[in-house]
């Protein structure tokens, strides 16, 4: 933890020299210098001071139950290590998003937030970084950070009302991104079809689907 703790603080002087790859090397050093992850019950949501900005069947034994229980409780050592791990990936997602890969941003705040499901700062980033992507499901999963997002910062904060402005424009954002990759794959679905139905003289136009009042569609044959 000392030694990871050290290496955080040169990446952090890397990275506000602007020195991306440097504080990412960094960075990604000190992370492996900690434990690995284990699937163990959440520690408790932290603030950001040390970020670099300001069920069982019933066939189960007692004994097995106690075991599984225990493994799920972490240490005080085990906390400071997630938190640790949290903050390196946090980080390492901030130097990606300098870097404009904001891929590997999102896949770096994800590494953070399962140690810290409730990390405001790599919520913050990873939204940020999957509206940049800009598919339907980046501004889906964008959607879904920010309600989270709400449902932890204080209603009258300004974090909030930003988060909650973010929310507004994402809506349309993430409705036109649908109906436009519907609407493409639609497209490639009716050329595989026409493909196919060519060697019997047929295409998809022969074919056409109907509302059934049920919310489905019927589909009519016509030459």
């Amino acid at each position: 933890l000392r030694y990871a703790d050290e290496l955080k603080g040169e990446g952090n002087d890397h990275f506000r020299a602007r020195r991306w790859e440097d504080a990412l090397a960094t960075y990604r050093s000190a992370l492996g210098r900690l434990p690995k992850r284990k699937a163990v019950r959440k520690p408790e949501p932290h603030l950001d001071e040390d970020e670099l900005s300001p069920e069982h069947s019933s066939s189960q034994s007692s004994n097995e139950k106690s075991k599984d229980q225990d493994e799920e409780i972490l240490t005080e050592e085990e906390v400071q290590v997630a938190k640790a791990r949290s903050v390196l990936n946090a980080n390492i997602g901030a130097c990606y998003v300098k870097l404009s890969e904001h891929k590997e941003a999102v896949n770096a705040c994800t590494e953070a937030l399962l140690d810290d499901p409730h990390y405001i700062k790599a919520l913050q980033r990873r939204a940020a970084s999957n509206e940049l992507l800009n598919t339907w499901s980046s501004l889906s999963s964008a959607q879904e950070d920010y309600n989270t997002l709400l449902s932890i910062l204080p209603n009258s904060s300004n974090d909030s009302k930003e988060v909650q402005r973010a929310l507004r424009l994402l809506k349309p954002r993430a409705e036109a991104a649908q109906k436009q990759e519907t609407a493409e794959m639609m497209d490639k679905l009716k050329g595989l079809g026409n493909n196919i139905l060519g060697n019997f003289g047929l295409s998809t136009d022969n074919f056409q689907f109907v509302p059934n009042g049920q919310g489905g569609y019927s589909m009519n044959f016509s030459r």
